[in-house]
């Protein structure tokens, strides 16, 4: 079609950017007129080209006493867009590079072969992870919705975005305890001397001193005798002082800790600022939460490189196990660590791509994201593993593997154990850790924030971002207050598994369903080709339509399969909590049949199996929200 390949609307000096349009005077009898919220707009002229070509339509007196049939959506003027493309980048990799790469991955890594692991998470990245990213950038730019508003598209899959919103906002609420814990170690990393570098005197007969100045301990560990019993002071710090973690929560969880509570208010509120204008504040604040982390990243690995063992440890990181390849085990996890870490199928990507102009570059944008996400979980592992390798040197312990915590501990025990054993300014490495591990946090938990704020404003345009961010940032140090209780860490535990982990797996396929499937590749590509300018090549099509739905449906039947009693430290959870987590996953699937029960509801038509094939079908409306831009891609569609 001529003219699909750019945008020259008149009046814009830029012909690749879309939505710059004229509105002329009021319409000449034979000018064209088109509904705008029922409403007849007046002549919009497109530049198709280089020239003007008018919309005919019937005589004025053929018209008279009907409304005009084409429907145009109503430009949202409240709408925001990046102030520039660049930063939709930066919270792109601010978003995506998170918590995960640095105390996930590098576990995962040595957990699943090693070296030998990062062969299947390329390969999945190539053919889950790049595919999604990209699919997701594409249908959040061309359609300028939110995450719930998207499938607008497709209205019977509408719960699929409610689904994805009720799990994003469980991340966001925990997510935020972990910015509290952080921030408390960034705090008492300012002391002249460590505080889980030293053992308290409560802890007498079971505690090994963390630093490195205790020279009785070091002579015990080379016995290898005394200490076989005993736990060292980071640890103890962690679950005892910082957590005050119980044993069980047979109880209750305890009250909230009132450091850790203000602590998460002091999240919240920074999160608060980073969004009180939308994307016009945060994206300026994702110059910070991309680069930031990369500069302490240099600096942790420098100073890692320089230490006695840390050779040993990136070495230990880096040697493939290969036996390990062939096991399921390994690809399951390369799937979920693709899957969480570029935060692909949680609405946040559709979201930010959605403040996109219309012509932007999100094929050069998704590439440059994926790749940096991998680049730095192969960069903070070495780092990490150079750390742990000085501390495997520095206890006399061979195996790398010995000293290392998994999960949470990994970043509030093993790190600072390691950091405490630092003979040169040891504050100031912790000082420098712990800030980037914030604002890596940070830039994650602003772009899960923002998602469900996007929805809000969608729903209700009238809401003000200043207003719907602090609707949520009241609501996550509420509910942000259970997770820093003595009982907080089993209650997290219980709520990823339930509310984010496994609805997560089923949401995202029911979204690759609905995009690759309902809505259908082919009109996909067609909106890609009207967008973009080219057409998305077979590599892209095969995987939207059969290799990535089909690996995602393998890796949860994998999942179910073996399936396991869930248990925090080897402790068994109480039957009522174990049906509260069953209750919050059936309530994340529930929102697929109630919404597609409302949107067949809801549609037109004289007979259930007329209303339920027009739920399949996109809206009126659904496209470009620009009605010039609108105009043209309805007759692109009609026309091919």
């Amino acid at each position: 079609m001529e003219g699909r390949d750019n945008n020259g609307f008149i009046g814009d000096n830029s012909p690749s950017i879309a939505g710059q349009y004229r509105w002329t005077t009021p319409a000449a009898p034979n000018g064209v007129h088109v509904t705008h919220g029922g409403l007849p707009l007046t002549d919009v002229e497109l530049a198709v080209g280089g020239k003007t070509v008018p919309r005919p339509t019937p005589s004025t007196e053929e018209n008279a006493g009907r409304v005009p049939t084409t429907i145009i959506p109503e430009p949202n003027a409240d709408r925001d867009q990046w102030g520039k493309g660049v930063e939709f980048l930066m919270s792109c990799i601010a978003m995506s590079v998170g918590l995960g790469n640095v105390w996930r991955f590098p576990f995962v890594a040595l957990e699943n072969g090693g070296g030998a692991f990062v062969i299947p998470y390329i390969i999945v990245l190539l053919l889950v992870g790049k595919p999604v990213y990209y699919m997701e950038m594409i249908i959040g730019q061309f359609s300028s919705r939110g995450s719930v508003k998207v499938y607008d598209m497709a209205p019977i899959m509408r719960g699929v975005g409610y689904g994805q919103v009720l799990s994003t906002t469980i991340v966001t609420t925990y997510y935020a305890s972990l910015m509290a814990t952080t921030l408390r170690y960034l705090f008492d990393s300012f002391q002249s001397i460590l505080p889980w570098a030293v053992c308290e005197d409560s802890w007498a007969g079971s505690c090994i001193p963390s630093g490195s100045r205790n020279v009785t301990m070091a002579s015990e560990l080379a016995n290898g005798t005394v200490l076989s019993n005993r736990t060292s002071s980071a640890e103890l710090y962690f679950t005892k002082v910082v957590l005050k973690e119980l044993d069980g929560i047979d109880d209750g969880i305890g009250l909230p800790d009132l450091r850790l509570t203000l602590f998460l208010v002091l999240s919240w509120s920074l999160v608060f600022l980073t969004l009180i204008k939308g994307v016009k504040s945060s994206g300026k604040a994702s110059y910070f939460l991309a680069l930031f982390p990369y500069v302490v990243m240099t600096v942790l690995l420098v100073r890692a490189c320089t230490l006695p063992g840390a050779v040993d440890g990136i070495v230990y990181f880096l040697k493939p196990q290969w036996d390990k390849i062939y096991d399921p085990k390994v690809w399951y996890a390369a799937v979920t660590q693709c899957f969480f870490s570029l935060s692909i199928c949680f609405g946040n990507i559709i979201m930010y791509s959605s403040y996109n102009k219309f012509r932007h570059n999100v094929y050069r944008d998704a590439t440059i994201v994926t790749s940096i996400d991998t680049f730095t979980s192969l960069l903070a592992g070495c780092t990490i593993f150079g750390i742990l390798g000085h501390l495997a040197h520095v206890t006399g312990k061979t195996d790398v593997g010995n000293v290392v915590k998994s999960d949470a501990g990994l970043a509030f025990i093993s790190y600072p154990e390691a950091i405490a054993k630092f003979e040169v300014l040891p504050q100031a490495f912790s000082v420098l850790f712990f800030l980037m591990l914030f604002v890596l946090g940070i830039g994650s938990n602003v772009a899960m924030t923002s998602c469900v704020m996007t929805v809000i404003k969608d729903q209700f345009p009238r809401v003000r971002n200043w207003q719907a961010a602090t609707i949520i940032a009241i609501c996550g140090v509420l509910l942000g207050s259970i997770y820093v209780t003595p009982g907080g860490q089993y209650v997290l535990k219980l709520v990823d598994y339930y509310g984010a982990s496994s609805i997560a797996l089923v949401l995202a396929i029911a979204e690759l369903i609905a995009i690759g499937w309902v809505y259908g590749v082919d009109r996909l590509c067609k909106d890609t080709e009207f967008m973009l300018g080219h057409r998305p090549n077979l590599y892209w099509r095969l995987c939207w339509r059969w290799i990535t739905p089909l690996l995602m449906f393998v890796i949860l039947i994998y999942n179910l399969v073996t399936l396991e009693p869930l248990m925090y430290k080897q402790y068994v959870y109480p039957t009522v909590a174990y049906g509260i987590g069953w209750c919050i996953f059936a309530f994340g699937l529930l929102q697929l049949p109630i919404w597609a029960a409302y949107a067949v509801y809801k549609q037109s038509g004289k007979s259930l199996n007329e209303k339920i094939k027009n739920a399949f079908k996109p809206t009126a409306a659904w496209g470009p929200i620009d009605p010039a831009t609108h105009y043209e891609y309805k007759k692109f569609i009609d026309e091919d």
